[in-house]
């Protein structure tokens, strides 16, 4: 009786789940019907229009802040995030050092996002002035730094598991061949675990594109294409963050429809990343 009673509790805990989802996806969708019909799906996404005096809204520029951040962050996190991963997975493997680090590790992922994002404007902002530049006009490139630095924790700790668990005999008979640490790294745990790692990275990248608060913070909030990391922009977080709290009508409901294509974009990330791991644990 207690099984089947516990078996039924977590019925009920997977379904309320369920329906959670399926609520967040009705009212994205049901809330963005307005826009898609009047604007039509495709040139809603391929329209860099943001035009509330003559209602014109197209997500595009939303949609290439979102990505040029993200895929920014990535590319600074990977080296740290790896790094680290080495240090703790490999190198100094069950060392007093690498609960340190890990603590630390452990730490950095639980600040909230709000906490970046005033470091970043307060820190990191003043540093770029001093050096005689405008930080005004730099705003996708502090928010891809801020990022970098959010997501390395997701990414290292990720990478560490999947690098500890490449098999010791492996290595041991890489190294009974006359292999140094480092080739050992560049031809055992690498390739191995490379799977996992990819699969950690593109989890982080997911943590990245819906990054709100720090990213509305420093990356200047203007709503045109940023071409270089030298413009100002803005995300699809941010300009939900901005302007939501005065939104109505066909605004409004642009709005949702940004979310509803962050929704989407971001879930397709997670399913791919859940996929690769999957394939990795057979």
């Amino acid at each position: 009786m207690k099984d089947k009673i516990f078996k039924f509790v977590l019925f009920i805990g997977a379904c309320v789940i369920l329906l959670l989802t399926a609520g967040v996806v009705y009212a994205l969708v049901s809330q963005s019907v307005g826009t898609f019909s009047t604007f039509g799906l495709f040139h809603f996404i391929f329209s860099s229009d943001w035009d509330a005096v003559n209602d014109k809204y197209g997500a595009l520029a939303f949609i290439s802040g979102t990505i040029m951040t993200s895929v920014l962050a990535l590319l600074f996190c990977i080296p740290f995030s790896l790094s680290i991963a080495l240090f703790n997975g490999e190198y100094f493997r069950g060392k007093k050092i690498t609960t340190v680090v890990s603590s630390i590790v452990d730490l950095l992922a639980g600040i909230p996002s709000i906490v970046y994002g005033l470091w970043g404007f307060y820190v990191l902002r003043p540093v770029i002035v001093d050096m005689g530049v405008n930080a005004q006009g730099f705003g996708v490139l502090l928010a891809s730094l801020i990022l970098a630095i959010m997501i390395i924790p997701y990414a290292s700790s990720l990478s560490t598991e999947f690098i500890s668990m490449v098999p010791n005999e492996l290595k041991e008979a890489a190294y009974s061949l006359g292999a140094t640490n480092l080739e050992v790294i560049t031809t055992v745990n690498l390739p191995v675990a490379s799977s996992g790692i990819f699969a950690s990275y593109v989890l982080a990248f997911g943590r990245a594109l819906g990054e709100t608060m720090a990213v509305t913070m420093l990356i200047g909030n203007t709503n045109n294409i940023a071409l270089s990391i030298g413009d100002t922009g803005n995300t699809m977080a941010s300009i939900i963050a901005n302007q939501f709290g005065e939104a109505s009508g066909l605004k409004l409901s642009s709005l949702m429809a940004i979310g509803l294509l962050l929704f989407l974009i971001t879930a397709s990330i997670n399913f791919i990343a859940k996929y690769i791991m999957k394939l990795v644990s057979r």
